[in-house]
């Protein structure tokens, strides 16, 4: 028997928007806390507001879901903003040894690489159902 694919009834219900979620909230609660007080400004305050940009850019983007350029920009800038985020992380493994593992054994940085593979996917597919 061949398993039918869960409709997509709301944003929630993408895998990568809660993926992008989870791993926002690891990183706030577990790596922008263990950065040095002069990147408050800077590194710390960079990652916070790009990793946050991510499901909110995948919501807002899913509510324009039926004008297909809509669609398509919000999750172009969910990319950028997934990719930037990947780099302050390396910034901050590679400047102040910080790093963090996922429940999945991922670091964090893995985490928004596949995050990054998922948003050009769920472009890509959207580009042919549309």
């Amino acid at each position: 028997m061949i398993e039918e694919k869960n409709k997509i009834l709301s944003f929630y219900d993408l895998e990568v928007y809660q993926r992008s979620y989870d791993a926002c909230i690891i990183l706030s609660k577990k790596i922008l806390p263990l950065l040095p007080v002069s990147e408050k400004f800077d590194l710390s305050n960079q990652l916070s507001r790009s990793s946050k940009a991510i499901p909110r850019l995948i919501t807002e983007g899913f509510a324009k879901k039926h004008q297909k350029k809509g669609f398509q920009k919000y999750l172009d800038d969910a990319l950028a903003e997934s990719n930037e985020t990947q780099v302050g992380l390396n910034q901050a493994r590679d400047l102040y040894n910080v790093e963090y593992s996922t429940e999945s054994g991922n670091d964090l940085s893995q985490e928004y690489k596949i995050i990054s593979k998922q948003i050009f996917r769920l472009k890509e597919a959207w580009n042919k159902f549309s």
